[in-house]
């Protein structure tokens, strides 16, 4: 985790030392002083231009902030709302998929009721419905991502591939990476959230392509992970690292140090949201990076991407600084904050006539959008966050062969039937 006061940002990365106080618990803004707000989030890259911006706005002000990882951020939050020491503002997912998600934290009464802030209305329906919780909102949702896979265009041309189009295109383009000494894509499951979001590309077309309403029959009771093309999604998954499709050890590998392997040309892409662009870019700002999908069959028409609501902003119901914390996510939503926000995440617009320009890099992602050929992140519509910890936990353990795919999807559909 880093704990940075702007305008000081790049002087405070180096900041070890403050490593302790993080673990520790110390609430990094405490004082309630009416000029100093209090931030928690996981939007590294991205939220210290946006931070810059409003401190810019808003003269006097400071915010003091923290940037950690999902895995880490979502353990702590939890710890800190229970016993008061939370920021005044935080990340706050969509919907109910994890524990740092909207119905989660808004059921126990942590996060401020945001239902009359100016832009909450103006959500799209399929964006308020995962902000809300009850009919009330609780999050400032500001940016629309999808997952696929991105290739570092410098990394391609070098290696002489092109993007595969089909799945037995995906294969050999793998093992032709591989036989050219550059893995295809990078991989780091060490923190356990980005087990998930291979899995998710595939998903998307394996079960979604052919059957829109399987969440509403998984509500039901109608369909279940093990017996449905969830298990089609998981051989491929496997098959993909049989062929070599990633780097060595990936269970090793870091987030962060599998970023380092794509924005360094030491594999030729990254199977991400389109949320890590601004991070490859702070690695390497001379490669350029275009998100696609990630070929699940060999009909490419019935591709399709994950795409939805990103993590947005909550208040603490508990604020020391309730004013500036409502401030500062009006900013987020407002067209200027906006513009920053999505400009430097790469991420598309919540808001209609935000300003906002899209990079030419997620330009596939948004024709998918527009043509309606996206489905939400698959735990947003989950009936509690189990069914998500116990598949991440379970994907580890394929990879280090304690688990099987028939076993964790089993897991995961005793925990949906629990319920919420």
């Amino acid at each position: 985790m880093k704990i940075r006061t702007l305008p000081a940002v790049v002087a405070a990365v180096t900041a070890a030392s403050l490593l302790a106080a993080c673990s520790s618990g110390t609430n990094a803004g405490s004082g309630g002083d009416g000029n100093t707000l209090t931030l928690a989030s996981v939007d590294q890259g991205s939220i210290e231009d946006v931070v810059k911006a409003f401190e810019a706005a808003n003269p006097g002000v400071k915010v003091t902030f923290t940037t950690s990882g999902a895995d880490q951020y979502q353990q702590q939050i939890r710890t800190q709302l229970a016993s008061g020491t939370a920021p005044d503002v935080m990340t706050v997912w969509p919907g109910n998929g994890n524990p740092g998600a909207t119905y989660v934290l808004a059921k126990p009464g942590y996060l401020l009721d945001l239902s009359d802030q100016p832009w909450a209305a103006k959500l799209p329906d399929a964006v308020r419905s995962v902000a809300q919780y009850e009919g009330k909102t609780y999050n400032a949702l500001f940016g629309l991502n999808g997952i696929g896979a991105l290739y570092n265009e410098q990394a391609m041309e070098k290696a002489g591939l092109k993007p595969p189009g089909t799945w037995t295109d995906l294969l050999a383009f793998c093992k032709a990476a591989t036989a050219k000494g550059t893995p295809a894509f990078a991989l780091g499951i060490q923190d356990n959230w980005v087990t998930q979001l291979v899995l998710y590309a595939l998903v998307a077309t394996t079960v979604y392509s052919a059957d829109r309403d399987f969440d509403t029959k998984m509500q039901a009771g109608q369909a279940s992970f093990a017996n449905s093309p969830w298990t089609a999604a998981m051989a491929k998954y496997q098959e993909m690292q049989k062929s070599g499709c990633f780097q060595k050890n990936p269970l090793g590998t870091s987030y962060e140090a599998s970023q380092e392997l794509a924005a360094t040309g030491k594999t030729l892409g990254i199977i991400q949201g389109n949320w890590v662009v601004a991070l490859l870019k702070g690695k390497n700002p001379s490669s350029t990076y275009i998100l696609k999908p990630l070929p699940a069959t060999d009909d490419s028409a019935s591709f399709f991407m994950p795409a939805a609501a990103g993590a947005g902003y909550g208040v603490n119901a508990k604020a020391k600084n309730r004013e500036l914390a409502l401030k500062f996510v009006n900013f987020v939503m407002s067209p200027e904050g906006m513009k920053v926000f999505n400009g430097k995440q790469g991420s598309l617009p919540s808001l209609p006539d935000s300003g906002s320009t899209v990079d030419p890099g997620i330009a596939e992602l948004n024709t998918f959008i527009q043509g309606n050929r996206t489905v939400p992140f698959m735990d947003q519509l989950w009936p509690n966050a189990k069914v998500q910890q116990t598949m991440l936990a379970g994907l580890q353990e394929i990879f280090s062969n304690q688990s099987t795919p028939d076993k964790v999807l089993a897991a995961m559909d005793a925990d949906y039937k629990a319920g919420s």
